[in-house]
C-alpha cells in the first residue's frame, strides 16, 4: 500500500514563496510589476511574470494577426522586464521568471497560478470603462478566495 501526498500551501505561516504578477503591457500592469517586485525582494521569493496571451478569434482578423501581435507584446514586456533587472542588478537583485500562457486574461492568471504554486497574486486595476459593470479580472480573482490578491492602481 502506497501512501499518497498531496501539496497544501501552508498560507501566513513563512511568507509567500512565490508571487505572480499579471501584466499585459499597460500602465498599471507596469506598475503591479514594479511592486510585486518589491514584494518578492523583500520577501525573497521568486517573482514569476505571466503575460497571458489571447487566444484568436476563429473570424477573420484584419491588420496583423492576433498571434504575431501578442507575440510582440510578449517580447516587448520581456525585453523591459531584462533592461529594469540590468539597471538595478546589485541594489535590488529579484530571482524573476517570465511565463505566458494561452487564454482570457482570468482563465490564464488562474491556470498560472495554480501550475507555478503562487502564494500570491498581484494585477494592475482594469484601465477599461466596461470592466466598472461586467467586472475586472482583478474582481474575479479576488472573488475566486484561491488566493491572496492585491491589486494595484
Amino acid at each position: 500500500m502506497t501512501e499518497q501526498h498531496t501539496h497544501r500551501f501552508e498560507r501566513g505561516t513563512d511568507g509567500p514563496k512565490v508571487i505572480l504578477v499579471g501584466v499585459d503591457g499597460s500602465d498599471s500592469s507596469l506598475r503591479a510589476a514594479a511592486y510585486a517586485g518589491g514584494l518578492a525582494r523583500r520577501q525573497h521569493a521568486l517573482l514569476a511574470v505571466v503575460y497571458v496571451q489571447p487566444v484568436q478569434a476563429a473570424g477573420a482578423v484584419l491588420g496583423a494577426p492576433l498571434a504575431e501581435t501578442t507575440e510582440e507584446i510578449a517580447e516587448d514586456i520581456v525585453a523591459q522586464i531584462r533592461d529594469a533587472a540590468e539597471r538595478l542588478k546589485g541594489m535590488f537583485d529579484v530571482r524573476w521568471e517570465f511565463h505566458t500562457f494561452r487564454g482570457d486574461p482570468y482563465s490564464g492568471l488562474v491556470r498560472a497560478a495554480d501550475e507555478l504554486k503562487a502564494d500570491a497574486v498581484v494585477v494592475g486595476a482594469s484601465e477599461q470603462a466596461g470592466h466598472r459593470l461586467v467586472g475586472s479580472v482583478a474582481v474575479r480573482l479576488v472573488k475566486s478566495g484561491r488566493w491572496p490578491v492585491t491589486v494595484v492602481p
